[in-house]
């Protein structure tokens, strides 16, 4: 199996560039089906979850052409089938937008029951009862298909019963070709909502308020293929923002929008860390010892949940007792027993964490118990004092690309042991 080998306990220097947000391009490529022409995406990152959900579209009709590593050109008009039952559904979370798409183009909609990350029961309840209030009928779900079907999907007022970013993305696509108006409640409004908005009214959609807790849709009778870019990944930008301040250093992050990442900075500032952001760039530095400071995640624009590893493994080694709280998900702290073999102490009870700053880490072997939790796993190895190897990394090709080059370009010192050809590139 391939892993990561990390000979860590060097400061890092010099500079790296964002890539396309992960979480805005697995809503934003399903969104092509409701296209009558041909779409450009352009900034997507190039990683396993992009490679898989293009993949679907291509079975289940749709032309794709690769432009260059980061732009594809989609073309959905053939797709004439509204299936999608493939194992390749079953490998990421995010295929649940396909739900919303095919539903939105063809009023039925029949796919199986996602995948992806294990860190507890993530149910689709509100999506389902979003796509109920269109209209659609939910039969019960056999074999694990999800099934729906509507005679004609209509604008409804709906209220979610907790902040869910898929199913606000789910019901925005079902909802954009719907008869009348759609009012979502309580909804998402994080950075990917929004991008995945503008995507939508790019096409020639209707759609208000994103970015707020109330969006509304007003439904069109057709959608155009158009040209987009991916916003850059708050996410990706955060990993690397947490790597600096773990290992101490020097480091530019470029292709960034500030504003998404303000919770983050707010935190690392908090830690002792120096930031100095530009128009779409940020400088960190950190040369003197971190400060503890306690976590709690929430929807945006609070602390994201999908940085909660990253900086749990930042304060690891800062000085005091720091609390993580976490809010969103109950079972994200199954990493802390991998961080353990590097002489983390730390203590888990419920959602709390709570970590005792050590003087430094000691490489280990240890795995990617999860996409973030791996990247995780590689802060704390370029923390670490030794050798650190990282298994089970299919989990960090999912959301991270070229991350080992990027590493690399700031001085990590970190390689990949494989043993069969790299799977993970956009195919032609």
């Amino acid at each position: 199996m391939d892993k990561f080998v990390i000979t860590g306990g060097k400061p890092l220097c010099g500079e790296v560039t964002i890539g396309g947000a992960k979480n805005a391009a697995v809503a934003i490529i399903p969104a092509v089906i409701l296209a009558d022409s041909p779409c450009r995406l352009e900034n997507l990152p190039n990683i396993s979850d992009v490679t898989i959900i293009v993949e679907i579209l291509r079975q289940m009709g749709a032309v794709v052409k690769r432009v260059n590593k980061h732009t594809l050109d989609i073309d959905p008009t053939p797709i004439k089938t509204h299936v999608a039952e493939y194992d390749l559904v079953r490998n990421m979370r995010a295929s649940y937008y396909l739900l919303g798409a095919l539903l939105g183009k063809f009023s039925k909609a029949r796919v199986s029951m996602p995948g992806g990350c294990d860190f507890g029961v993530r149910p689709i309840d509100q999506h389902l009862k979003g796509f109920e209030a269109l209209g659609a009928e939910v039969s019960p779900i056999e074999k694990g298909m999800i099934d729906l079907k509507a005679s004609e999907l209509r604008g409804s007022s709906i209220y979610f019963d907790t902040v869910t970013v898929g199913a606000t993305m789910n019901i925005m696509l079902a909802a954009v070709k719907a008869t009348g108006l759609t009012i979502i409640e309580n909804a998402a409004r994080e950075p990917h909502v929004v991008d995945l908005a503008n995507f939508l009214n790019t096409m020639g959609a209707d759609v208000r308020g994103a970015g707020t807790d109330v969006i509304k849709i007003r439904g069109v009778e057709s959608l155009r293929g158009v040209s987009y870019s991916i916003i850059p990944d708050q996410i990706e930008a955060g990993t690397y923002m947490a790597a600096v301040a773990g290992a101490g250093g020097d480091v530019l992050i470029k292709n960034i929008i500030p504003k998404h990442l303000e919770s983050i900075t707010a935190k690392l500032l908090e830690m002792g860390v120096d930031i100095e952001e530009n128009d779409d760039s940020l400088r960190i530095v950190r040369t003197e010892p971190l400060h503890k400071c306690n976590i709690k995640t929430m929807p945006h624009p609070g602390f994201p949940t999908d940085m909660q590893p990253q900086i749990a493994a930042v304060l690891t080694v800062a000085k005091g007792t720091s609390i993580v709280n976490e809010s969103v998900w109950e079972n994200r702290f199954r990493y802390i027993e991998e961080l353990r073999r590097m002489g983390v102490r730390a203590s888990v009870d419920g959602r709390l964490a709570i970590f005792e700053g050590v003087e430094h880490l000691e490489g280990a072997r240890v795995k990617a118990v999860d996409l973030r939790a791996g990247a995780a796993m590689i802060i704390a190895g370029i923390m670490a004092h030794g050798v650190t190897e990282i298994e089970d990394i299919k989990h960090i090709d999912r959301g991270y690309e070229d991350i080992i080059e990027k590493f690399r370009g700031i001085g990590a010192e970190i390689s990949r042991s494989t043993s069969s050809p790299d799977s993970f590139a956009i195919a032609n």
